[in-house]
């Protein structure tokens, strides 16, 4: 009896007496791969960057800095990343945003992957974003009072929409363009109001 010819992905088992041959098919294995084989889960560049919110540019400047790494690559030597590629390129942007410059970041990364153990990586973090978060409520506040301040210049210079069509027409005649060069009697009720009300910072600077 000739024997059966196999294939390459195949080997021949032993069956018990009296049963038909049997084949089990095995997964072929690549010794020539230099790096972890692509799992079903990994993400070329493109798809990364489109998953983070960020471009293709931008993954590539952060490979350059160390602060990202790809977890494998394809046949074809393309970058593969794994879900948590997407996280760690959300993580730069949120510092980001937060006002940190890449090298900032680069120093975050160092702090946690230097640790000798979790809990000592875990207290350089915390300690970077205590500072980060008193940074973060100071310009709160800043900003806070920046919205007050636009706030009420645009209050100041909505006056300007109480005046009637008459009024203003009486001033263009006079040759009066503020209640200064006006005549008495037609200044409008606009500039009346202005002249008892502090200009704020951010119209003082153009009409001074």
């Amino acid at each position: 009896m000739s024997q059966a010819k196999l294939n390459p992905t195949t080997v021949q088992t032993s069956p018990p007496a009296g049963a038909a041959t049997a084949h089990v098919r095995l997964p072929l294995l690549d010794v020539t791969r230099r790096v972890p084989v692509a799992s079903e889960a990994t993400l070329q560049i493109g798809d990364l960057a489109k998953a983070a919110g960020k471009t293709v540019r931008a993954i590539h400047h952060y490979e350059e800095l160390g602060l990202l790494k790809p977890d494998a690559r394809s046949k074809g030597r393309f970058r593969l990343y794994d879900e948590g590629a997407v996280a760690r390129v959300r993580w730069i942007g949120k510092l980001s945003d937060l006002g940190m410059s890449l090298p900032e970041i680069q120093k975050v990364l160092e702090v946690w992957e230097t640790a000798n153990v979790p809990a000592e990586g875990m207290a350089g973090v915390r300690s970077v974003y205590r500072a980060r978060l008193e940074a973060t409520r100071t310009q709160i506040e800043h900003l806070r009072g920046l919205e007050k301040e636009l706030v009420a210049s645009i209050a100041y210079l909505d006056t300007c929409d109480s005046c009637s069509p008459r009024e203003i027409s009486e001033l263009a005649a006079v040759g009066g363009s503020s209640a200064i060069d006006a005549k008495p009697g037609v200044v409008c009720r606009a500039c009346e109001l202005r002249e008892r009300e502090a200009q704020p910072d951010l119209v003082a600077g153009i009409v001074s």
